[in-house]
């Protein structure tokens, strides 16, 4: 890869008969995705200029440049597509794109090493950071209560974990 990349969509398979796909935005503004361009695949083998086509459940019908027909629209259902960080909009205070954050070293407030954000998760209610640790993998809240520090210039995570989560008592 040229560069860091950020996941913000994925090709949810074929849509019609002339190569369009049906396109699942993971951005803030979903239509955004298509000003994001080139979008490339995670490997980074292929990219693709965007064009929203129109609307459809779930996301949005779009031509990929160098995709015709069906069949290749359909070899591409379930490819994520990435942006370049850099092509991004700048985070506000307090917000941060995922892949900013996996890979960073966590440690308690007193310094202790916890391990490193493996994965950040969302099953609605609020962020959970996945750490993967010397004692396993560990979950946390992704508030401000538990986490309290993230300092991207440093490069590093500071934790607060309540004490189940820690295995105290």
């Amino acid at each position: 890869m040229a560069g860091p990349r950020v996941c913000v969509g994925a090709i949810a398979g074929a849509f019609g008969v002339r190569g369009e796909v049906r396109l699942k935005s993971f951005c803030a503004d979903p239509a955004a995705i298509a000003t994001y361009g080139p979008l490339w695949t995670e490997d980074g083998g292929r990219s693709f200029a965007i064009s929203l086509t129109g609307s459809v459940p779930q996301g949005f019908s779009a031509r990929l440049s160098g995709v015709a027909g069906r069949e290749a629209a359909e070899a591409l259902r379930g490819v994520r597509l990435y942006a370049d960080r850099a092509r991004l909009p700048a985070t506000g205070e307090d917000e941060f794109y995922h892949a900013d954050l996996i890979g960073l070293p966590v440690q308690d407030t007193g310094g202790a090493v916890l391990g490193r954000v493996r994965a950040v998760m969302n099953h609605g209610a609020s962020d959970i950071l996945e750490v993967e640790g010397p004692g396993g993998v560990i979950l946390l809240p992704f508030t401000h209560a538990v986490v309290p520090t993230v300092d991207l210039g440093r490069g590093v995570i500071v934790a607060d974990p309540p004490a189940e989560i820690e295995g105290g008592p």
